[in-house]
């Protein structure tokens, strides 16, 4: 039998949740392919793409700051997460049971399965703005928090209902489902930019003969380089970078994938991330950028981002239908991860069971449009929480062999809460959390008379980071603090093993 098909395994519906994926079980590359193709060419690059027009981005900084940040994002599934997973072949929940201890763990997988759930509830979301076109409900702006019409309560329903039912069935039909929508979902993304481009030429008078004609309208009329809209940050070519490389965080240098890509096999397979990457995270943004900055250019008042509208204005039922797979392609590994997440919690109910009420508690999510208003701060948060878990198994899979100390230490030792782990997880997400808030609490310290202005001032010049920047630093510091108590805890705290 083919390893590209659907095995019988000993179990209905399992996923080797507590096992290696044995061999008759893994997958070729083309399954990865359509994968990551599907879940990164997705109904909420028409959210992200407009981001770098309201950020006042120049052209040079957005195209070449997306081909670096995205080749950086590539080669962290290629070197750091994939290596692990064809090793192992463990799950991520699995794996850090081994590291953590059942009981840390299992506040880790709460906390990342609740947070998969709010981002798969950000893209029933999106796919539902398109059903608000086409039946013509009334639809909730992104400065809305809560559900304003009947009509977008069934139509986030009916999505995630769809949604959490392929997920269900495990990462097989997952990956099917995405390799038939794909190759579609690119093209129609592509005609996006190419139509609103065209849009762009005529309202302009524009004649473009040359790439340096089109070159100078994207500096002129797209990314001109100027204030950001007002309340946004202005992005520079290293905002653009790091905001390409640590989007998805959460999935590579976090090691969230280790459930993924533990069925490649060969680790090289994670190169299929640049699908991904370059179609969803390189053209589609751009894309969406050029339909966001179309709608200024006619419209500069018009400031608002609804995927659904953004994509028919574009392409019309065509658009509709991409924005609404597109959601759901995203949507269908994310609440998969989750429900991995939230079975290693309860590993005597079936995944496919947990799965269900996963993707229902994601359905209910999505009802509330805040949670997409918030999206890119909720990526980046996200991705900032489980950076820590992903040098903690970077570390304990590669190097703490190195330092005369013990790996899978929970697992060997019996513990249920390995302190240096947990430790390791607290104080760096304490330590970056104060940086990237270090305007507000020195605001505070300073007006309760704690400090000066004039210090406050400088610890704000001096330690504030944006939270794009705070992860990469974060990561030695989380890797080192491993180590480090480790060797304490290993060696003085815990008894010695033989």
């Amino acid at each position: 039998m083919s390893t590209e098909q659907p095995v019988q395994e000993t179990q209905a519906g399992s996923e080797f949740e507590r096992e290696s994926v044995p061999s008759h079980s893994l997958l070729g590359f083309k399954s990865f392919v359509g994968m990551y193709a599907g879940e990164h060419t997705a109904g909420t690059e028409l959210m992200i793409g407009p981001l770098f027009v309201a950020a006042g981005v120049s052209a040079f900084d957005v195209v070449v700051g997306l081909l670096v940040g995205n080749a950086l994002a590539v080669m962290s599934w290629v070197f750091m997460c994939a290596p692990i997973a064809t090793r192992a072949r463990l799950t991520l929940y699995y794996q850090l049971e081994k590291i953590c201890g059942r009981n840390l763990v299992t506040l880790y997988n709460l906390a990342n399965g609740v947070m998969f759930c709010f981002l798969a509830g950000a893209m029933v979301t999106v796919s539902a703005t398109a059903l608000g076109v086409w039946f013509d409900f009334e639809m909730p702006a992104l400065t809305d928090r809560y559900p304003n019409s009947v009509g977008w309560v069934v139509a986030v329903l009916f999505v995630g209902i769809l949604i959490s039912v392929v997920a269900a069935y495990g990462y097989k039909t997952v990956a099917k489902i995405a390799n038939i929508a794909a190759p579609w979902m690119v093209l129609v993304f592509i005609a996006f930019g190419l139509v609103s481009l065209r849009q762009f030429i005529d309202a302009t008078g524009t004649k473009v003969s040359s790439m340096s004609d089109l070159w100078a309208l994207a500096n002129t009329h797209i990314w001109k380089g100027g204030e950001p809209l007002p309340g946004q940050v202005k992005f520079t070519f290293w905002h653009v970078t790091f905001f390409a490389w640590f989007c998805n965080m959460a999935m590579h240098i976090g090691m969230s994938d280790l459930s993924v890509l533990r069925f490649a096999k060969k680790s090289w397979m994670a190169i299929a991330a640049g699908t991904g990457m370059y179609l969803g995270h390189f053209l589609a943004w751009l894309a969406a950028s050029i339909l966001y900055a179309y709608q200024l250019h006619q419209t500069p008042d018009n400031t608002k981002v609804l995927p659904g509208p953004l994509a028919f204005g574009a392409a019309g039922w065509t658009g509709l239908v991409c924005v609404i797979i597109a959601g759901w392609t995203t949507a269908n590994p994310t609440i998969y991860r989750a429900g991995l997440a939230f079975q290693a919690i309860v590993p005597k109910v079936s995944r496919y069971k947990v799965t269900l009420i996963t993707g229902l508690i994601a359905t209910l999510a999505g009802a509330f449009p805040a949670i997409a208003m918030k999206l890119l701060d909720f990526v980046a948060l996200y991705g900032l929480i489980l950076m820590p878990m992903g040098a903690v198994i970077f570390v304990d899979f590669w190097l703490i062999k190195k330092f005369g100390l013990r790996s899978y230490y929970a697992e060997v030792s019996g513990t249920s809460f390995n302190w240096a782990a947990g430790l390791a997880w607290f104080v760096t997400l304490s330590i970056c959390t104060i940086l990237t808030q270090m305007k507000a609490i020195t605001t505070w310290l300073a007006s309760n008379l704690v400090i000066s202005e004039s210090t406050a001032q400088w610890l704000v010049d001096h330690l504030s980071v944006q939270i794009f920047f705070v992860s990469l630093p974060g990561w030695f510091v989380a890797a080192i603090l491993y180590i480090v108590i480790s060797k304490i805890y290993q060696k003085n705290i815990r008894p010695k093993l033989g």
